[in-house]
């Protein structure tokens, strides 16, 4: 970033420069890029402020960052679930639908999911430990998985599980699934907690299932609800005037 800058003085460099950096910039890249660029710099001079490096003001604090377009969130139809876990069961890495199972039964981050060790899953739940938001959670799952789980045979602090992220790519390719650019490892995810919103499922629930630190993260799903619609027939105001 420095040297697209052209590495400027850090005591020289001005909102100006670097909105002008930035406008230039979009022309190569996303604004969510150019917004995460934005964020560096600015969490970098407010460090050094802090650490005492630096006496002057944050330069790039006072630029607001571009509004980003909601991109779609795919999730995956009944029909592509039962493709996709047939692609992962021929596949040659045999903890692989295990992970997906876990996914799609907790809305867990792949890498989550993968890192589990035989300890997290006890009770009849898994416990997600060391989680994107820094707190540990734990989501209950059907006896038919915890089964599975346990059968593998792993205890205490082993890992479960392999690596199987690639193995999943090609799974997706076989089972002749399309989906948007950077989604791979996030679809599962994205699917369990559609259909628990479409399955009529709370939002603050799902928002402690998936770990959001905010309900703004989880109000993307809110759409997908039965009543999304319909409750502004069934609970507008005029309903309770229809005799005049």
């Amino acid at each position: 970033m420095s040297e697209r800058l052209g590495n400027p003085i850090a005591s020289d460099l001005t909102n100006e420069h670097f909105a002008k950096y930035r406008e230039q910039r979009t022309q190569e890249v996303s604004t969510t890029t150019a917004n995460r660029e934005h964020a560096y710099l600015r969490a970098m001079f407010n460090e050094l402020k802090r650490l005492g490096v630096i006496e002057y003001d944050n330069p790039v604090q006072h630029i607001r960052q571009f509004k980003e377009r909601d991109g779609e969130l795919r999730f995956l139809t009944h029909d592509e679930i039962d493709k996709l876990l047939h692609a992962c069961q021929l596949s040659s890495n045999e903890p692989l639908i295990y992970v997906v199972k876990v996914c799609l039964a907790t809305g867990a981050r792949w890498s989550e999911a993968e890192s589990l060790k035989a300890s997290q899953v006890a009770g009849g739940k898994i416990t997600f430990l060391n989680t994107k938001s820094g707190k540990n959670r734990a989501v209950p799952i059907n006896d038919s998985l915890f089964a599975e789980l346990i059968s593998i045979g792993k205890t205490g602090d082993e890992k479960l599980f392999l690596s199987s992220l690639s193995a999943f790519r090609k799974s997706v390719v076989r089972a002749q699934i399309q989906l948007p650019r950077g989604q791979m490892s996030h679809v599962l995810r994205h699917t369990f907690a559609s259909h628990f919103v479409m399955q009529g499922g709370n939002i603050v629930v799902l928002k402690d299932i998936l770990g959001h630190s905010e309900i703004t993260t989880t109000m993307r799903y809110s759409h997908l609800a039965p009543s999304h619609l319909s409750d502004a027939v069934r609970l507008n105001p005029l309903n309770m005037h229809q005799s005049l």
